[in-house]
């Protein structure tokens, strides 16, 4: 009788506690720099977050090492639903290129909701002869390490689809890193490296785009072909943006949070916003997010075991 007494207690109190969230305010780790896409998430999430609880919800940058300061610091959070991380596709690549992280990407955080998308698309400057991505590939193949691709930086999510591009289609391009896009993006418009993988982007004409990396075809490029239509279907790779709660939060504060969350994204004005943005608004049950990072990070430990690429 007492074993029932005390069951039905932690019951009470996990239920008092979901409707009782958030009785203080809660803060919102980004890690990485203001600006980029999971801070434009953030702050057009927190301020309607704030509206719904009548509570604040304070956004912070803690920045650094590709992102894992932050993630470090939400991880070692009280799990209370107190303390969230804000986070995006490095969350799933940082750790096959690290195998000593301070957190563990699957046991240190409980996923609560994938919250938008955006497309990855393969450009090569027009002097390439190459009109598709079939195209450039059958170039790769016939001067193999004659061509070169930049990227913003070693190890970084666009290196890395490049690198699953090469793995796929059985190519030998070249990598040139960069210390940021701008440098990586203007050197593939004047002519210095033949192509990049990006957000969907061409400058004036300047570049010529052979396929978007993501499921179906951009709604701002729809006439651009996926990869997946033109014979490769495994490359299928999108940047994701998502929130995370410190692992042993209550599933019912996960909850609140994750049901809160996907009735913002059901906002016309919030989705065209993110429109703008160039995402696309995702939403889901938390156990789908959960299974969307084990994927990324089998995936990206394959492709960075394949390549032999080293964090820098």
């Amino acid at each position: 009788m007492r074993r029932i007494f005390v069951v039905l207690a932690a019951f009470a109190a996990a239920a008092a506690t979901a409707q009782d969230y958030p009785a203080r305010p809660v803060h919102i780790t980004v890690p990485y720099t203001p600006g980029t896409g999971a801070d434009i998430l953030a702050r057009v999430l927190g301020p309607k977050l704030a509206e719904r609880w009548r509570s604040a919800v304070v956004v912070e940058n803690r920045v650094g090492a590709t992102g894992n300061i932050g993630t470090e610091y939400v991880a070692k959070a009280a799990s209370d639903g107190y303390t969230l991380l804000f986070t995006a596709t490095s969350f799933g690549t940082n750790p096959a290129l690290s195998r000593t992280l301070p957190f563990d990407p699957v046991k240190s955080f409980a996923p609560v909701v994938l919250a938008a998308t955006s497309s990855l698309a393969v450009i090569v400057h027009p002097q390439v002869p190459a009109k598709s991505l079939r195209e450039f590939i059958a170039l790769a193949r016939s001067q193999p390490g004659k061509l070169h691709y930049s990227s913003p930086g070693n190890g970084g999510p666009q290196h890395l689809a490049m690198e699953l591009l090469k793995l796929e289609a059985g190519i030998d391009l070249v990598h040139v890193p960069y210390k940021g896009a701008g440098g990586a993006l203007t050197d593939l418009i004047g002519g210095h490296v033949e192509a990049m993988i990006v957000a969907p982007h061409v400058q004036s004409g300047k570049l010529r785009m052979l396929a978007v990396m993501s499921g179906e075809r951009s709604p701002t490029f729809p006439e651009v072909p996926t990869a997946k239509e033109q014979g490769l279907p495994e490359l299928e790779v999108e940047t994701w943006y998502g929130l995370f709660a410190p692992a042993g939060t209550p599933m019912e504060v996960v909850m609140k949070l994750n049901r809160d969350i996907n009735l913002l994204l059901q906002n016309e004005q919030i989705r065209e916003l993110l429109s703008r943005q160039g995402m696309l608004a995702a939403g889901g049950a938390p156990d789908r997010f959960g299974e969307l990072v084990k994927q990324e990070l089998a995936r990206w430990t394959r492709v960075v075991d394949a390549a032999g690429i080293k964090a820098d």
